[in-house]
């Protein structure tokens, strides 16, 4: 499944990342990420980009839906 802007926005603002943890849980620019999150759709950036930015949000307790929402990982639940 690939992420949309809107989820990535999303994530960040439930998991109370700032720009700057994002960029260094990722390895993604904080300049990349602020273009990413200005779209709802998906983001014009390489797939290697929004892999990283899919898996360090996931890491930090992100579950991304298939319905394009965003919900935060539940205890006992298992990183994805």
């Amino acid at each position: 499944m690939s992420i949309m802007g809107s989820q990535i926005r999303a994530a960040r603002a439930l998991l109370r990342l700032t720009l700057q943890d994002l960029a260094d849980a990722s390895g993604v620019s904080v300049a990349t990420i602020i273009r990413a999150e200005k779209v709802d759709g998906p983001p014009s950036m390489t797939r290697a980009n929004l892999n990283a930015l899919q898996q360090a949000l996931e890491k930090a307790g992100a579950v991304f839906l298939p319905d394009g929402g965003v919900r935060p990982r539940l205890p006992g639940e298992g990183a994805t």
